[in-house]
């Protein structure tokens, strides 16, 4: 079983959105990867971004530079 720790998690309202994040990480080498949408919240898609917490504001910046749509982004113990 995995340890939990402090992930930042974006969620989408569609596939083709965490698909297009999902692209552009790999890329430019941001870390992270695709998972379900924890428990604790709900997404249209029902896929989410986790990646390392600290990403935050960094994230944040990339998200409106590349002009990715996403439905929320928070950071949560999974």
């Amino acid at each position: 079983m995995r340890q939990k720790e402090l992930k930042l998690v974006i969620t989408f309202h569609t596939t083709e959105e965490a698909i297009a994040l999902e692209n552009l990480c790999k890329r430019e080498s941001i870390p992270g990867r695709l998972i379900p949408v924890p428990r604790i919240l709900s997404s249209g898609c029902g896929l989410s971004w986790s990646m390392p917490a600290e990403w935050k504001e960094q994230m944040g910046q990339i998200l409106r530079n590349w002009g990715l749509q996403y439905q929320a982004m928070g950071e949560y113990v999974i």
